[in-house]
């Protein structure tokens, strides 16, 4: 009934057809963002055919009896269309795991799509995980996320940023000059933690120009000074901050708060979902509790993204 074929670019137009019109997927998913990094990753993605018709798609790379969903990826997970039933993934995963063992792989990290990004139920794979893989929870990472319609209010200390911020006169506008952006998150991340941002510069200009409605850049000016900005994401529902970042004057003058009362309020306000991303580190072992913080005073509160494991 069911027939695993490992992607190959020959399926580039079929994946990304299947991707646009599944239940849980996103762009992240789509082969011109996934293959961005195609030279850090031996892909390993999956296709999953039943009687013919592609059922699901699972993005994955392997090292060597390890497959992951994905390593590159924030999230991974079977990407399913509305046909998929309970019964259904299960005897899909049963054909992935006989596929894998056929081609040597032992494990399999499973990084499950959080549920706020499904655009119907979605959540069949997590059945199958414990139904058919005896999978085990083995990372639970911890985001922050707004459902719209039931906001919660700014806390007093980002009210007072936004007042500082006003005072300053300062302004919030739409930018594509991620280089300028870069530089304020590349000297951030460097000083604090001496780590670099995922992804270059020229990647985030390469993947803006592949999906310049979906990767947006807004920055927070003091005349022509950039003091802070977000990357964003846009996916169906959810609003994903990818990066956050401010410059030492920026963050004494209030411009993250600026900054998101402009995005939340009046930019984005009718979007479902805001995903504040993860604040965790070290495989969810530490949270950081000034990062964690600084969303909650934006009103938003946990959403978990967990990673799963299995050996066959």
């Amino acid at each position: 009934m069911f027939e695993i074929v490992r992607y190959t670019s020959a399926h580039h137009d079929e994946w990304n057809r299947f991707v646009a019109a599944s239940k849980n997927g996103t762009f992240l998913f789509d082969r011109r963002f996934m293959d961005y990094h195609a030279d850090r990753f031996e892909d390993c993605s999956l296709m999953i055919y039943r009687r013919g018709v592609l059922y699901a798609l699972l993005p994955a790379n392997i090292k060597g009896e390890v497959l992951t969903s994905h390593g590159g990826l924030t999230y991974g997970g079977l990407v399913m269309s509305d046909k998929c039933t309970a019964k259904g993934v299960q005897e899909a995963f049963e054909a992935i795991n006989d596929y894998l063992r056929v081609i040597a792989v032992r494990k399999v990290v499973y990084k499950a799509i959080p549920w706020i990004y499904h655009q119907q139920p979605a959540e069949e794979d997590l059945f199958a995980l414990t139904s058919v893989c005896f999978a085990r929870l083995i990372i639970r990472d911890i985001s922050s996320a707004i459902i719209s319609e039931r906001r919660l209010p700014f806390t007093e200390s980002r009210r007072s940023g936004i007042r500082k911020a006003q005072r300053k006169g300062l302004q919030v506008r739409e930018s594509t000059d991620f280089a300028a952006f870069w530089q304020v998150l590349n000297a951030n991340l460097t000083k604090k933690y001496g780590v670099r941002p995922v992804h270059s510069a020229e990647e985030l200009i390469l993947l803006n120009s592949r999906f310049p409605d979906k990767i947006r850049l807004f920055m927070v000016f003091d005349g022509e000074q950039v003091l802070g900005g977000t990357v964003l994401f846009l996916t169906p529902q959810v609003l994903h901050t990818q990066y956050i970042s401010a410059t030492a004057e920026g963050k004494a003058c209030g411009a993250i708060d600026l900054l998101f009362d402009e995005l939340l309020h009046k930019v984005f306000a009718t979007y479902r979902y805001i995903d504040f991303g993860k604040s965790t580190s070290n495989d969810s072992a530490d949270l950081n509790a000034q990062l964690i913080f600084q969303k909650e005073g934006f009103g938003a509160r946990a959403v978990c993204y967990d990673t799963y494991e299995w050996t066959l």
